[in-house]
């Protein structure tokens, strides 16, 4: 991994490279330029130690498409920022690369305002975000054009002094839509064959070539296969690795799948530890030339023993380096224990820009934001309680140490996590496991003072007298009906509909008292039985990911819910558990109320009229969790300092926990 690479007369200090990620950073201004915040999120990864940054995607004119946040090299004004980005970097030994992109094509988020949403594609398709809008087709003459921007991007980049291009070929873009079948549908040279629908990249090779320079360093980005029926397959995928050596592409990086085919663009939690190195090397045993694997990369051992049996000669990460951006130089020096895990989840990445939201880590709050979010010593050491050792306390706990303070956590059961503990449980969920042991060796490493046993009240919170305390108690299940205003039986404002719904399911309270009745959390736990036939209550995260941990196991599992299913999810994290769960062979019964707990298993109704029996030995709640608020309402005046954060709060992610204790400890 330390060895030094090649990429054609390009050399690297290492093997590892950043892949490129969209990150809406570079807050563009009309001339396409970058803000300090990309600088500054480039700089930390350099510093860390990476052999290569490839750059988020940059467009090589603002004519076809509107931006949405990324910049676009279409001026010789662009010398200079770029300019100023490669010498960022290079000040730490790491070269820099600039992914090149023509369009977004149907991926292109569509504006209803203009003709075809203004989005463009090579035949006119549905936009991927709303098929009802058909692309409008691009003419010859503006695909020509399109090949003179390339060069002219890559003139300018080559005169700024950066070190390589990569061409965006990848899911599903408008590169890949011209060389793939299910979307190129054109009869002129554009289309048609093979040679036909890879003309359009292939003159783009050339025309960085005219542009910056024969031998200059050329990456392009692909997926080998889009797992999609009519998209490309794997023999035709390296048919294509050999037509682009041989069109004289330095290095070849493999990805696979499309927005339609989620768990292969992006990978989520769900996906195995490199899932997409074979086909890197499927495509290394077919070229010459380097190639790159990535996919899932972020465990230092696997991606060490990738590169010793030959499998790749690079390997690239993206949200490893969003977790921790100093990954390179923890591994070279052996600190693995330290490495702040990436667990898959999308949250502070994809769905954030998906969201119109800059790019942020669900374990990394300072990730986007390095320059304004430094851990910096505290001003006057204080005495910090954490009562809580969820994910929020240990971050509280972990930041308050780091800055100087001495920190105390109280932790009511006898090992800390909180509700990770279960949420790490399923064998998809490993790394969230692995974050549970970053912050558990975290707060020991850095002499936080952990006593277990400890319920906290007023009183013992009082007689320690702390300057400052902040309460992580975390939620737990609503298995009762709460009084609340709105209804006359539940508190819907504090803990959403789940208690109101509880209230209305017959035998519950004796399902419960039997045993026949248990929450996600003790199903996860083992603290209670769960028998062969099993209905999960409750389709969000908690309640579909415990289904797909049980239906793996052989229990035969369906899973009830009012609404539609995984709603609480990153929709593409969501569309894979969806397909694993139909794979395992769990139903997923949508728009079903649960009228009834018998001996028998539930009663269930959806449409008028329709009303059945599920047979269940053990029926298990996945519903919302209220919040441990109690010790924060009495400490309230108390105290010079009290912050509340995390659970008991109000119920979320694991990324809310994170960030919040992160925040609140930077601050006090």
């Amino acid at each position: 991994m330390f060895e030094p690479g090649r990429i054609g007369r390009l050399w690297l200090k290492n093997r590892i490279i950043m892949a490129p990620l969209w990150t809406r950073l570079p807050e563009p201004d009309e001339e396409g330029r970058v803000g300090q915040r990309y600088i500054d999120y480039c700089v930390a990864r350099a510093r860390g130690g990476v052999g290569l940054i490839i750059t988020t995607q940059m467009r090589t004119s603002r004519k076809w498409e509107a931006s949405v946040g990324e910049p676009a090299v279409s001026s010789l004004r662009c010398i200079a920022w770029l300019n100023d980005l490669a010498e960022a970097v290079h000040d730490y030994g790491t070269k820099l690369c600039v992914q090149l992109c023509p369009g977004f094509g149907r991926n292109q988020p569509p504006d209803p305002a203009l003709p075809h949403g203004g989005t463009i594609a090579p035949s006119p398709i549905p936009n991927l975000r709303d098929p009802g809008i058909i692309c409008r087709e691009l003419a010859v003459e503006e695909v020509e054009q399109m090949v003179r921007d390339f060069e002219f991007s890559s003139r300018v980049i080559s005169a700024a002094g950066i070190d390589a291009i990569e061409l965006h070929a990848h899911l599903g873009y408008l590169i890949d839509e011209f060389m793939t079948p299910l979307w190129n549908k054109r009869t002129d040279k554009y289309g048609g064959d093979l040679a036909g629908r890879l003309r359009f990249p292939l003159e783009l090779i050339e025309a960085v070539k005219r542009g910056a320079g024969k031998d200059f360093p050329i990456s392009f980005r692909y997926g080998l296969s889009h797992y999609l029926p009519g998209g490309r397959d794997i023999e035709e995928g390296l048919e294509i690795a050999r037509r682009l050596e041989a069109a004289g592409v330095s290095v070849l990086h493999i990805d696979a799948g499309c927005y339609d085919s989620p768990g292969w663009g992006q990978p989520p939690t769900t996906r195995p530890p490199g899932c997409l190195v074979p086909l890197a090397e499927m495509t290394k045993r077919a070229v010459s030339i380097p190639v790159i694997a990535v996919g899932k990369l972020g465990d230092p051992e696997l991606a060490e023993r990738v590169l010793q049996e030959g499998k790749a000669d690079f390997i690239a990460l993206g949200r490893p380096l969003l977790a921790d951006p100093d990954w390179p130089q923890k591994v070279r020096q052996g600190n693995l224990e330290d490495i702040v895990p990436c667990t898959g989840c999308h949250e502070g990445c994809l769905k954030r820009l998906v969201d119109g939201k800059r790019i942020s880590c669900a374990v990394n709050p300072a990730c986007g934001q390095e320059r304004e979010l430094t851990i910096s010593p505290a001003e006057r050491e204080k005495t910090v309680l954490v009562v809580g050792g969820g994910p929020a306390g240990m971050e509280a706990a972990r930041v308050a140490a780091l800055r100087g303070h001495g920190v105390t956590l109280w932790e009511k059961g006898h090992t800390l996590g909180g509700n990770l503990i279960s949420t790490a449980i399923p064998d998809f969920k490993y790394e969230y496991q692995h974050l549970l042991d970053y912050l558990i060796t975290q707060v020991g490493k850095l002499g936080v003072t952990i006593e277990f046993g400890m319920e906290a009240t007023l009183e013992l919170v009082q007689r320690m007298n702390p300057d400052v305390a902040i309460i992580a108690t975390g939620a737990t299940p609503v298995t009762e009906p709460v009084k609340c205003s709105r209804c006359g039986i539940c508190d819907t404002s504090k803990f959403e509909p789940a208690a109101c719904y509880i209230s209305r399911i017959k035998g519950l309270k004796s399902g419960l008292a039997k045993g026949a009745v248990i929450t996600s959390v003790e199903a996860l736990l083992a603290r209670k039985e769960v028998g062969e036939s099993v209905v999960v209550v409750g389709g969000g995260r908690v309640g579909c990911e415990t289904a797909l941990w049980l239906a793996r196991k052989g229990k035969k599992v369906s899973v009830i819910v009012r609404h539609e299913a995984m709603r609480d999810m990153f929709w593409m994290n969501a569309a894979d558990v969806a397909d694993l769960l139909n794979d395992a062979g769990a139903r997923v019964l949508t728009y079903r109320d649960v009228l009834e707990v018998t001996d028998k298993g539930v009663v269930i109704a959806g449409e008028p009229g329709d009303r059945s029996t599920l047979e269940a030995d053990t029926v298990i709640l996945a519903l919302r969790l209220k919040s441990d608020s109690g010790l924060v309402e009495a400490l309230q005046g108390k105290l010079p300092e009290v912050y509340a954060i995390g659970d008991c709060v109000a119920p979320r992610l694991v990324m809310d926990a994170v960030r919040e204790g992160f925040r609140t400890a930077r601050l006090i």
